[in-house]
Protein backbone atom coordinates (compact mmCIF):
# COMPACT_ATOMS: atom_id res chain seq x y z
CA UNK A 1 0.00 0.00 0.00
CA UNK A 2 1.39 3.41 -0.91
CA UNK A 3 1.64 6.17 1.65
CA UNK A 4 -0.89 8.21 -0.31
CA UNK A 5 -3.47 5.41 -0.17
CA UNK A 6 -2.76 4.85 3.52
CA UNK A 7 -3.38 8.52 4.18
CA UNK A 8 -6.64 8.49 2.27
CA UNK A 9 -7.86 5.41 4.16
CA UNK A 10 -6.78 6.89 7.48
CA UNK A 11 -8.97 9.95 7.13
CA UNK A 12 -11.87 8.55 5.14
CA UNK A 13 -13.98 8.29 8.27
CA UNK A 14 -13.82 12.08 8.67
CA UNK A 15 -14.00 13.21 5.07
CA UNK A 16 -17.75 13.31 4.61
CA UNK A 17 -18.77 14.41 8.08
CA UNK A 18 -20.58 17.75 8.15
CA UNK A 19 -18.44 20.70 9.10
CA UNK A 20 -19.08 23.04 12.00
CA UNK A 21 -20.68 25.53 9.62
CA UNK A 22 -23.14 22.88 8.42
CA UNK A 23 -23.96 21.91 11.98
CA UNK A 24 -24.43 25.48 13.07
CA UNK A 25 -26.60 26.24 10.08
CA UNK A 26 -28.68 23.23 11.05
CA UNK A 27 -28.84 24.43 14.63
CA UNK A 28 -31.80 26.43 15.78
CA UNK A 29 -32.10 28.38 18.97
CA UNK A 30 -34.60 26.94 21.37
CA UNK A 31 -34.59 30.07 23.51
CA UNK A 32 -38.01 30.90 22.10
CA UNK A 33 -39.36 27.79 23.77
CA UNK A 34 -38.70 29.21 27.24
CA UNK A 35 -41.72 29.70 29.44
CA UNK A 36 -42.84 33.34 29.74
CA UNK A 37 -42.10 33.53 33.46
CA UNK A 38 -38.40 32.99 32.71
CA UNK A 39 -37.97 35.73 30.17
CA UNK A 40 -37.69 38.55 32.68
CA UNK A 41 -35.06 36.86 34.85
CA UNK A 42 -31.54 38.28 34.82
CA UNK A 43 -28.65 35.84 34.44
CA UNK A 44 -25.96 36.09 37.09
CA UNK A 45 -23.70 33.14 36.31
CA UNK A 46 -20.46 34.22 34.60
CA UNK A 47 -16.79 33.23 34.91
CA UNK A 48 -13.94 35.74 34.67
CA UNK A 49 -11.14 33.71 33.09
CA UNK A 50 -8.70 36.64 33.20
CA UNK A 51 -8.13 36.12 36.92
CA UNK A 52 -5.04 34.23 38.05
CA UNK A 53 -6.97 32.04 40.49
CA UNK A 54 -10.36 30.72 39.48
CA UNK A 55 -12.65 28.68 41.70
CA UNK A 56 -14.22 26.02 39.45
CA UNK A 57 -17.97 26.51 39.09
CA UNK A 58 -20.12 23.65 40.43
CA UNK A 59 -22.21 22.48 37.49
CA UNK A 60 -24.74 19.65 37.21
CA UNK A 61 -24.89 17.56 34.05
CA UNK A 62 -27.59 14.89 34.38
CA UNK A 63 -27.64 12.35 31.56
CA UNK A 64 -29.29 13.65 28.43
CA UNK A 65 -32.72 12.15 27.82
CA UNK A 66 -33.11 9.61 25.00
CA UNK A 67 -36.25 8.84 23.05
CA UNK A 68 -35.49 5.09 22.91
CA UNK A 69 -33.08 2.75 24.76
CA UNK A 70 -30.65 3.09 21.83
CA UNK A 71 -30.98 6.88 21.97
CA UNK A 72 -30.36 6.74 25.72
CA UNK A 73 -27.00 5.04 25.20
CA UNK A 74 -25.89 7.77 22.80
CA UNK A 75 -27.33 10.43 25.10
CA UNK A 76 -25.35 9.04 28.04
CA UNK A 77 -22.13 9.01 26.00
CA UNK A 78 -22.69 12.60 24.86
CA UNK A 79 -23.22 13.66 28.49
CA UNK A 80 -20.01 11.92 29.57
CA UNK A 81 -17.95 13.70 26.92
CA UNK A 82 -19.39 17.11 27.80
CA UNK A 83 -18.72 16.42 31.48
CA UNK A 84 -15.13 15.36 30.75
CA UNK A 85 -14.47 18.40 28.56
CA UNK A 86 -15.73 20.86 31.16
CA UNK A 87 -13.87 19.12 34.01
CA UNK A 88 -10.55 19.06 32.14
CA UNK A 89 -10.84 22.79 31.40
CA UNK A 90 -10.29 23.40 35.12
CA UNK A 91 -13.08 26.01 35.12
CA UNK A 92 -15.94 23.71 36.04
CA UNK A 93 -16.53 21.20 38.82
CA UNK A 94 -19.14 18.67 37.67
CA UNK A 95 -21.21 17.51 40.63
CA UNK A 96 -21.43 13.78 41.40
CA UNK A 97 -24.76 12.52 39.94
CA UNK A 98 -25.33 10.56 43.16
CA UNK A 99 -26.10 13.92 44.81
CA UNK A 100 -28.87 14.85 42.39
CA UNK A 101 -32.34 15.23 43.88
CA UNK A 102 -34.44 15.91 40.80
CA UNK A 103 -34.48 13.37 37.98
CA UNK A 104 -34.64 15.15 34.61
CA UNK A 105 -37.19 13.40 32.36
CA UNK A 106 -38.38 16.34 30.25
CA UNK A 107 -35.98 19.08 29.20
CA UNK A 108 -38.88 21.32 28.09
CA UNK A 109 -40.09 21.65 31.67
CA UNK A 110 -38.61 24.18 34.06
CA UNK A 111 -36.18 22.45 36.46
CA UNK A 112 -36.92 22.39 40.18
CA UNK A 113 -34.31 24.99 40.99
CA UNK A 114 -34.52 24.54 44.80
CA UNK A 115 -33.40 20.91 44.32
CA UNK A 116 -30.32 22.05 42.40
CA UNK A 117 -29.55 24.90 44.78
CA UNK A 118 -29.65 22.39 47.62
CA UNK A 119 -26.61 20.59 46.15
CA UNK A 120 -24.85 23.92 45.43
CA UNK A 121 -25.12 23.67 41.63
CA UNK A 122 -24.63 27.07 40.04
CA UNK A 123 -25.15 25.84 36.48
CA UNK A 124 -27.35 23.06 35.11
CA UNK A 125 -27.20 21.47 31.66
CA UNK A 126 -30.11 19.40 30.37
CA UNK A 127 -30.37 17.75 26.99
CA UNK A 128 -32.07 15.25 24.74
CA UNK A 129 -30.91 12.98 21.90
CA UNK A 130 -33.47 11.52 19.49
CA UNK A 131 -33.03 9.61 16.26
CA UNK A 132 -35.06 10.99 13.37
CA UNK A 133 -36.95 8.94 10.76
CA UNK A 134 -34.22 9.70 8.20
CA UNK A 135 -31.54 8.26 10.50
CA UNK A 136 -30.13 11.59 11.63
CA UNK A 137 -29.65 12.53 15.27
CA UNK A 138 -31.38 15.52 16.79
CA UNK A 139 -29.40 16.89 19.75
CA UNK A 140 -30.84 19.55 22.04
CA UNK A 141 -29.45 21.18 25.15
CA UNK A 142 -30.36 23.90 27.62
CA UNK A 143 -28.04 25.73 29.99
CA UNK A 144 -29.64 27.07 33.17
CA UNK A 145 -28.49 29.59 35.77
CA UNK A 146 -29.68 27.82 38.90
CA UNK A 147 -29.64 30.75 41.34
CA UNK A 148 -31.21 33.23 38.92
CA UNK A 149 -33.72 30.62 37.75
CA UNK A 150 -33.02 31.54 34.15
CA UNK A 151 -32.20 29.77 30.89
CA UNK A 152 -28.89 31.08 29.56
CA UNK A 153 -28.71 29.16 26.29
CA UNK A 154 -30.59 26.62 24.24
CA UNK A 155 -29.70 25.05 20.91
CA UNK A 156 -30.69 22.08 18.78
CA UNK A 157 -28.57 20.38 16.14
CA UNK A 158 -29.16 17.78 13.43
CA UNK A 159 -26.34 15.54 12.30
CA UNK A 160 -25.49 12.05 11.10
CA UNK A 161 -25.57 9.28 13.70
CA UNK A 162 -21.80 8.66 13.57
CA UNK A 163 -21.12 12.32 14.32
CA UNK A 164 -22.30 12.21 17.93
CA UNK A 165 -18.85 12.88 19.40
CA UNK A 166 -18.51 16.16 17.54
CA UNK A 167 -21.95 17.22 18.74
CA UNK A 168 -20.74 16.67 22.31
CA UNK A 169 -17.69 18.85 21.66
CA UNK A 170 -19.75 21.58 19.99
CA UNK A 171 -22.19 21.66 22.91
CA UNK A 172 -19.20 21.83 25.28
CA UNK A 173 -17.90 24.83 23.33
CA UNK A 174 -21.30 26.53 23.48
CA UNK A 175 -21.46 26.11 27.28
CA UNK A 176 -17.86 27.27 27.71
CA UNK A 177 -18.43 30.36 25.55
CA UNK A 178 -21.72 31.32 27.21
CA UNK A 179 -20.25 31.14 30.71
CA UNK A 180 -16.78 32.61 30.05
CA UNK A 181 -17.29 34.97 27.11
CA UNK A 182 -14.37 33.20 25.38
CA UNK A 183 -14.48 30.86 22.40
CA UNK A 184 -14.19 27.19 23.30
CA UNK A 185 -11.56 24.76 22.05
CA UNK A 186 -13.16 21.32 22.40
CA UNK A 187 -14.17 20.81 18.75
CA UNK A 188 -10.54 20.66 17.62
CA UNK A 189 -7.86 18.14 16.73
CA UNK A 190 -4.20 17.61 17.53
CA UNK A 191 -1.52 16.45 15.10
CA UNK A 192 1.53 14.98 16.83
CA UNK A 193 4.45 12.61 16.40
CA UNK A 194 3.58 9.11 17.62
CA UNK A 195 6.68 7.28 18.91
CA UNK A 196 6.96 3.51 19.33
CA UNK A 197 9.75 0.98 19.75
CA UNK A 198 13.03 1.01 21.70
CA UNK A 199 14.52 4.41 22.43
CA UNK A 200 17.49 3.81 20.13
CA UNK A 201 15.22 2.69 17.26
CA UNK A 202 12.08 4.77 17.62
CA UNK A 203 9.52 4.63 14.83
CA UNK A 204 7.96 8.06 14.40
CA UNK A 205 4.66 8.52 12.62
CA UNK A 206 2.40 11.49 12.14
CA UNK A 207 -0.85 10.94 14.03
CA UNK A 208 -4.08 12.87 14.37
CA UNK A 209 -6.58 12.79 17.23
CA UNK A 210 -9.39 14.76 18.84
CA UNK A 211 -8.20 17.19 21.50
CA UNK A 212 -9.27 14.78 24.25
CA UNK A 213 -7.18 11.90 22.86
CA UNK A 214 -10.00 10.06 21.07
CA UNK A 215 -10.19 8.96 17.43
CA UNK A 216 -6.46 8.49 16.90
CA UNK A 217 -5.51 7.84 13.28
CA UNK A 218 -2.11 7.63 11.62
CA UNK A 219 -1.15 9.82 8.69
CA UNK A 220 2.23 8.29 7.79
CA UNK A 221 3.58 4.74 7.89
CA UNK A 222 6.75 5.37 9.89
CA UNK A 223 9.13 4.53 7.04
CA UNK A 224 10.63 8.04 7.18
CA UNK A 225 11.39 10.23 10.18
CA UNK A 226 8.83 13.02 10.59
CA UNK A 227 9.24 16.22 12.59
CA UNK A 228 7.50 19.50 13.47
CA UNK A 229 3.95 19.06 12.15
CA UNK A 230 2.05 22.35 12.19
CA UNK A 231 -1.61 23.10 11.45
CA UNK A 232 -2.75 25.84 9.15
CA UNK A 233 -4.67 28.49 11.16
CA UNK A 234 -7.29 28.68 8.43
CA UNK A 235 -7.74 25.13 7.09
CA UNK A 236 -7.47 21.48 8.11
CA UNK A 237 -4.06 21.25 6.48
CA UNK A 238 -0.65 20.61 8.02
CA UNK A 239 2.94 21.23 7.06
CA UNK A 240 5.73 19.02 8.35
CA UNK A 241 9.29 17.85 7.73
CA UNK A 242 10.15 14.36 6.56
CA UNK A 243 13.58 12.75 6.39
CA UNK A 244 13.48 10.34 3.48
CA UNK A 245 16.29 9.85 1.04
CA UNK A 246 18.86 12.60 1.49
CA UNK A 247 17.97 16.01 2.95
CA UNK A 248 14.65 16.58 4.73
CA UNK A 249 11.78 17.98 2.74
CA UNK A 250 8.86 20.18 3.74
CA UNK A 251 5.45 18.73 2.90
CA UNK A 252 1.86 19.95 2.87
CA UNK A 253 -0.80 17.42 3.84
CA UNK A 254 -4.56 17.82 3.63
CA UNK A 255 -5.84 15.77 6.57
CA UNK A 256 -9.33 15.47 5.06
CA UNK A 257 -8.30 14.05 1.68
CA UNK A 258 -4.92 12.54 2.53
CA UNK A 259 -3.29 14.33 -0.41
CA UNK A 260 0.23 15.57 0.19
CA UNK A 261 2.72 17.57 -1.83
CA UNK A 262 6.25 18.84 -1.46
CA UNK A 263 6.41 22.55 -0.63
CA UNK A 264 9.68 22.86 -2.50
CA UNK A 265 13.10 21.37 -3.01
CA UNK A 266 15.63 23.60 -1.33
CA UNK A 267 19.39 23.25 -1.23
CA UNK A 268 20.61 22.14 2.19
CA UNK A 269 18.48 21.49 5.26
CA UNK A 270 15.02 22.93 5.97
CA UNK A 271 13.59 23.35 9.46
CA UNK A 272 10.48 24.39 11.38
CA UNK A 273 7.91 25.15 8.68
CA UNK A 274 4.84 27.07 9.84
CA UNK A 275 1.84 28.67 8.11
CA UNK A 276 0.93 32.33 7.93
CA UNK A 277 -2.43 33.25 9.53
CA UNK A 278 -4.20 33.27 6.16
CA UNK A 279 -2.68 29.89 5.20
CA UNK A 280 -1.26 31.33 1.98
CA UNK A 281 2.42 31.30 2.98
CA UNK A 282 4.82 29.02 4.78
CA UNK A 283 7.75 30.43 6.72
CA UNK A 284 10.75 28.21 7.46
CA UNK A 285 14.45 28.10 8.23
CA UNK A 286 16.95 27.04 5.56
CA UNK A 287 20.47 25.98 6.47
CA UNK A 288 23.30 27.33 4.33
CA UNK A 289 26.73 26.28 5.48
CA UNK A 290 27.14 26.78 9.22
CA UNK A 291 24.23 29.18 9.61
CA UNK A 292 20.52 29.22 8.83
CA UNK A 293 18.18 31.99 7.78
CA UNK A 294 14.43 32.44 7.59
CA UNK A 295 12.55 32.36 4.30
CA UNK A 296 8.89 32.70 3.38
CA UNK A 297 7.23 30.91 0.47
CA UNK A 298 4.01 31.95 -1.24
CA UNK A 299 2.07 28.69 -1.69
CA UNK A 300 0.29 29.91 -4.80
CA UNK A 301 3.23 31.21 -6.82
CA UNK A 302 5.90 29.14 -4.99
CA UNK A 303 8.10 32.22 -4.92
CA UNK A 304 10.40 32.62 -1.90
CA UNK A 305 11.57 35.67 -0.01
CA UNK A 306 14.53 35.80 2.34
CA UNK A 307 13.63 37.43 5.67
CA UNK A 308 16.91 37.27 7.62
CA UNK A 309 20.52 37.48 6.48
CA UNK A 310 22.94 36.84 9.32
CA UNK A 311 25.86 34.58 10.15
CA UNK A 312 23.82 33.15 13.03
CA UNK A 313 21.29 30.34 13.32
CA UNK A 314 17.83 31.85 12.85
CA UNK A 315 15.04 29.30 13.14
CA UNK A 316 11.56 28.43 14.54
CA UNK A 317 9.63 31.37 13.02
CA UNK A 318 6.01 32.02 14.00
CA UNK A 319 3.62 34.69 12.67
CA UNK A 320 1.59 37.05 14.83
CA UNK A 321 -2.15 36.44 14.32
CA UNK A 322 -2.49 39.60 12.21
CA UNK A 323 0.35 38.46 9.97
CA UNK A 324 2.31 41.68 10.51
CA UNK A 325 5.21 40.30 12.57
CA UNK A 326 7.25 37.15 13.09
CA UNK A 327 8.88 35.91 16.26
CA UNK A 328 11.81 33.53 15.92
CA UNK A 329 14.77 31.97 17.70
CA UNK A 330 18.32 33.18 17.02
CA UNK A 331 21.75 32.73 18.57
CA UNK A 332 23.06 35.97 17.04
CA UNK A 333 23.61 37.27 20.56
CA UNK A 334 25.69 34.24 21.60
CA UNK A 335 22.97 31.85 22.76
CA UNK A 336 19.42 31.16 21.57
CA UNK A 337 17.01 33.98 22.37
CA UNK A 338 13.67 35.20 21.02
CA UNK A 339 13.49 38.02 18.50
CA UNK A 340 10.63 39.81 16.75
CA UNK A 341 10.72 41.38 13.28
CA UNK A 342 8.32 42.61 10.61
CA UNK A 343 6.80 39.86 8.45
CA UNK A 344 8.67 41.36 5.50
CA UNK A 345 12.01 40.83 7.27
CA UNK A 346 14.64 43.40 8.15
CA UNK A 347 15.77 44.50 11.58
CA UNK A 348 14.80 42.35 14.58
CA UNK A 349 14.29 43.25 18.23
CA UNK A 350 15.37 40.88 20.98
CA UNK A 351 12.63 40.36 23.58
CA UNK A 352 13.99 37.60 25.88
CA UNK A 353 16.60 38.55 28.46
CA UNK A 354 16.20 35.97 31.21
CA UNK A 355 18.80 33.42 32.25
CA UNK A 356 19.31 30.41 30.02
CA UNK A 357 18.39 29.72 26.40
CA UNK A 358 15.03 30.41 24.76
CA UNK A 359 13.62 28.38 21.86
CA UNK A 360 10.47 27.25 19.97
CA UNK A 361 8.58 30.57 20.24
CA UNK A 362 4.96 30.52 19.06
CA UNK A 363 2.55 33.44 18.96
CA UNK A 364 -0.81 33.15 20.70
CA UNK A 365 -3.90 33.22 18.43
CA UNK A 366 -5.06 36.16 20.56
CA UNK A 367 -1.84 38.07 19.90
CA UNK A 368 -1.27 38.85 23.59
CA UNK A 369 1.51 36.35 24.39
CA UNK A 370 4.37 34.39 22.90
CA UNK A 371 4.91 30.92 24.37
CA UNK A 372 8.40 29.39 24.40
CA UNK A 373 10.72 26.76 25.82
CA UNK A 374 13.43 27.94 28.24
CA UNK A 375 16.42 25.81 29.20
CA UNK A 376 18.23 26.86 32.38
CA UNK A 377 20.15 25.05 35.12
CA UNK A 378 19.36 21.64 33.68
CA UNK A 379 15.62 22.28 33.54
CA UNK A 380 13.26 22.89 30.64
CA UNK A 381 10.36 25.25 31.24
CA UNK A 382 7.31 26.29 29.23
CA UNK A 383 6.68 30.01 29.60
CA UNK A 384 4.86 32.99 28.15
CA UNK A 385 5.78 36.63 27.67
CA UNK A 386 4.16 39.59 25.97
CA UNK A 387 5.37 40.45 22.45
CA UNK A 388 7.50 43.28 23.86
CA UNK A 389 9.21 40.87 26.29
CA UNK A 390 7.39 42.05 29.40
CA UNK A 391 5.30 39.94 31.76
CA UNK A 392 7.46 36.83 31.48
CA UNK A 393 6.14 33.82 33.43
CA UNK A 394 7.26 30.20 33.57
CA UNK A 395 4.14 28.02 33.65
CA UNK A 396 5.79 24.65 34.21
CA UNK A 397 9.39 23.54 34.70
CA UNK A 398 11.09 20.16 34.97
CA UNK A 399 13.51 17.71 33.41
CA UNK A 400 12.40 18.11 29.81
CA UNK A 401 9.36 20.15 28.74
CA UNK A 402 9.30 21.38 25.16
CA UNK A 403 7.29 22.37 22.10
CA UNK A 404 4.35 24.58 23.18
CA UNK A 405 1.28 24.89 20.95
CA UNK A 406 -1.77 27.07 21.57
CA UNK A 407 -5.44 26.14 21.70
CA UNK A 408 -7.33 28.29 19.17
CA UNK A 409 -8.80 30.45 21.96
CA UNK A 410 -5.34 31.30 23.33
CA UNK A 411 -6.21 30.14 26.87
CA UNK A 412 -4.58 26.69 26.98
CA UNK A 413 -1.13 25.44 25.93
CA UNK A 414 -0.19 21.88 25.01
CA UNK A 415 3.42 20.67 25.18
CA UNK A 416 5.37 17.44 25.54
CA UNK A 417 7.45 16.15 28.42
CA UNK A 418 10.12 13.44 28.39
CA UNK A 419 10.96 12.19 31.86
CA UNK A 420 14.15 10.47 30.62
CA UNK A 421 15.35 6.95 31.25
CA UNK A 422 13.80 4.14 29.26
CA UNK A 423 10.51 5.95 28.95
CA UNK A 424 9.42 8.44 26.34
CA UNK A 425 7.58 11.71 25.85
CA UNK A 426 3.93 12.39 26.69
CA UNK A 427 1.56 15.26 25.93
CA UNK A 428 0.25 17.67 28.56
CA UNK A 429 -1.93 20.77 28.69
CA UNK A 430 -1.76 23.71 31.06
CA UNK A 431 -3.75 26.91 31.45
CA UNK A 432 -1.93 30.19 30.73
CA UNK A 433 -2.31 31.03 34.42
CA UNK A 434 -0.02 28.05 35.20
CA UNK A 435 -2.91 26.07 36.68
CA UNK A 436 -4.63 22.83 35.75
CA UNK A 437 -1.88 20.69 34.25
CA UNK A 438 -3.46 17.67 32.56
CA UNK A 439 -1.92 14.66 30.82
CA UNK A 440 -3.40 13.95 27.40
CA UNK A 441 -3.99 10.24 26.71
CA UNK A 442 -2.19 8.80 23.65
CA UNK A 443 -1.72 5.18 22.50
CA UNK A 444 2.06 5.31 22.92
CA UNK A 445 4.77 7.91 23.41
CA UNK A 446 3.95 11.26 21.81
CA UNK A 447 5.81 14.49 21.04
CA UNK A 448 5.66 17.72 19.05
CA UNK A 449 1.91 18.46 19.22
CA UNK A 450 0.18 21.10 17.11
CA UNK A 451 -3.36 22.29 17.80
CA UNK A 452 -5.85 22.75 14.96
CA UNK A 453 -8.22 25.68 14.57
CA UNK A 454 -11.86 24.97 15.38
CA UNK A 455 -13.12 22.39 12.91
CA UNK A 456 -14.84 24.03 9.96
Amino acid sequence: MTEKSLLSDAVSDRRFLPGRRDLLLAAASIAAMQLPLLRSAQAQLRLDVTQGTIQPVPIALPDFVGGTPADSNVARNVTQIITSNLRRSGLFNPIDPAAYIEKIVNIDAVPKFPDWRAINAQGLVTGRITKQSDGRLKAEFRLWDVFAGNQLAGQQYFTTAENWRRIAHIISDAIYERLTGEKGYFDTRIVFVDETGPKERRVKRLALMDQDGANVRYLTRGDDLVLTPRFSPSTQEITYMSYGQGDPRVYLLNVETGQREIVGNFPGMTFSPRFSPDGQRVVMSLQQGGNSNIFAMDLRSRSTMRLTDTAAIDTAPSFSPDGARICFESDRGGRPQIYVMAASGGGAQRISFGEGSYSTPVWSPRGDYIAYTRQHAGKFGIGVMKPDGSGERILVEGFHNEGPTWAPNGRVIMFFRDSGGKGGPSLYTIDITGRNEQKVPTPSFASDPAWSPLLS
